[in-house]
Formats: structure tokens, sequence, C-alpha cells
């Protein structure tokens, strides 16, 4: 599947094969969730995430296809329900340009109007300022907060750095009409 943005295009990452998987996880800054990893932990972290090819769509730049992100768009709960959850990471040199907004609108605008969903769902580190940011410029509204819930990272000693979340959501009728100002 692919779908195209005014400056990007978001492929099913199976179409894309693993070349350049991560490489935004190479950089000296990483990409928030996960942060810097070596070459060898990205191959096995995009070799377990490829795993599930229809869940995760490559971002990449129109003309030179460099892959900038990714976005994850999968079932929430029974499908009676008709709930996605969206995520995103994206490298850093492309973070506050409007990418990671664009693609997401494009994937919102897919679940709404090609998949027939009810409500899109979505999470994130309360204190990742800028995808809290994000969500709410997508008019997603945020319905809540858990306190240590999830974890992307380790301590030194192995542990998971437990964080808190956020928890954002936007139901089909608030997206119909709904323009990015």
């Amino acid at each position: 599947m692919n779908i195209e943005t005014k400056r990007s295009s978001l492929e099913t990452v199976y179409r894309r094969g693993r070349r350049s998987s991560f490489s935004y996880a190479l950089t000296s800054q990483g990409a928030e969730p996960y942060g810097t990893m070596t070459y060898d932990e990205a191959v096995r972290r995009s070799a377990r995430i490829w795993d599930q090819p229809t869940f995760f769509f490559a971002v990449c730049l129109k003309g030179d296809d460099q892959l900038i992100g990714n976005l994850y768009f999968a079932p929430e709960g029974p499908p009676r329900l008709k709930t996605y959850t969206l995520g995103f990471v994206f490298h850093p040199a492309y973070q506050k340009k409007g990418y990671a907004t664009e693609a997401c609108l494009a994937i919102l605008s897919h679940g709404f109007l090609e998949l027939g969903l009810h409500r899109i769902v979505a999470s994130c580190d309360q204190d990742n300022v800028r995808s809290w940011q994000l969500l709410e410029r997508l008019n997603m509204r945020r319905e809540g907060s858990m306190m240590k819930n999830v974890y992307f990272k380790y301590d030194d000693k192995g542990q998971p750095r437990w964080v808190n979340s956020y928890h954002y959501a936007i139901l089909e009728e608030s997206f119909k009409g709904f323009k990015i100002s």
C-alpha cells in the first residue's frame, strides 16, 4: 500500500524491504523514544518490527526516496470497535518541519475515509512535548494520563526505564472537515 502526501510517501514496510531501516536511530541524537542505537542494535530492532509489515509505514521523501521516519498504524481491540492505534518516530533532522504532521494527517485520512474507522488512538511519553503537541495539532483529544505504564529504554543495569504517558483519541466525526491551521 502506498499513501502520498505533498512532500513524502508512506509505504507499507514490506514494499521497501529492510533497506535503510532505522537509519535515523544511528544519528548522534537518536530518535525519540528509542535514543541512539549502534548499527547492530538498529538491525535487530528493525528485524523485529518489520516482521509485522502491514502495521508499519516507511515515511520517505519524494524525489530522493530518503527514509525519514515510520508510522505504526494497527487495530486496537476487537474489529467491531473500528479502532486503530497510531504511533510515529522521525529522524531528528526532519523534525519541526511538518513532515510528521503531514504523514500522520494522511494516515488519519486513510483510516477514516478508506478503512471506515470510528476512532483512532495514540499514546506518548508525557515528557515528549513535541509528540503530544503533534497529537493536539491533529485535533486529537487528550483522554487520560497513565503512570509508568510503558518503557522504550533500559537503564545502565538493564532495567526498564518506565515512563508516564498521555492517551489521545480522535473520532471520525471530529476528523471530518478538520484542517491543519
